[in-house]
């Protein structure tokens, strides 16, 4: 298993930044770490990746150019930072670990932008 707890959400007003950390309880260096967010209604969507080399990002449309995505392999951490953040963003956000097509994932830590 790799266990995988997410830090850092809260309460921001828009146009505002958290910064979400996610934690994992083994060695995820050769990884690909992802971040997911779900809003109650919705299905859970692709919000940004990060190869296991680190060196590699995706996103998805809706936040690139605000969200960066970065992995710590030594402190087996990957971090999403989020500026000017939209009422919108709010949402449960869900870190993800991939190994060859194998998914894990966290338990999620809220993000609540007010307007």
């Amino acid at each position: 298993q790799v266990p995988l707890v997410e830090s850092g959400g809260g309460l921001v007003q828009a146009g505002g930044s958290l910064r979400l950390s996610c934690s994992a309880g083994r060695d995820v260096s050769g990884y690909s770490m992802a971040w997911f967010r779900q809003a109650p209604g919705n299905n859970r969507e692709f919000v940004a990746r990060v190869s296991w080399t680190g060196t590699s990002t995706y996103y998805a449309d809706s936040v690139k150019g605000r969200f960066t995505i970065s992995r710590d392999s030594a402190k087996k951490t990957v971090y999403l930072q989020m500026v000017s953040l939209k009422p919108e963003d709010t949402a449960t956000y869900y870190c993800n670990a991939n190994l060859y097509g194998v998914d894990y994932w966290g338990k999620g830590t809220l993000v609540t932008v007010s307007s």
